[in-house]
């Protein structure tokens, strides 16, 4: 299933400093995948050692934070948008 993965600023540099790009997969943890394949190291900053999204990953299917709905089985269906939004801290 196509969906659509918009990508922060500071991983860009993952995607060739693509803003959005198509992802592929039935559930959250196949399009992360599949994005990580297709765009080496990209992983790795979304996901930890574990295998769970970083504590400072936000991550929505639509407009649902993935962290309430499934986590990472969470279903993507064909031409939903995923967001990868990483926490901003500040004072």
């Amino acid at each position: 299933m196509s969906v659509s993965v918009r990508i922060p600023t500071i991983l860009r540099t993952y995607t060739g400093g693509n803003a959005e790009v198509s992802g592929e997969g039935a559930t959250l943890r196949d399009v992360l995948a599949k994005l990580d394949s297709d765009y080496p190291g990209i992983g790795a900053r979304i996901l930890d050692e574990s295998g769970k999204i970083r504590r400072f990953v936000n991550v929505y299917v639509g407009e649902e934070d993935v962290r309430f709905a499934q986590g990472l089985d969470t279903p993507a269906p064909e031409g939903a948008q995923i967001s990868i939004i990483p926490a901003v801290a500040g004072g």
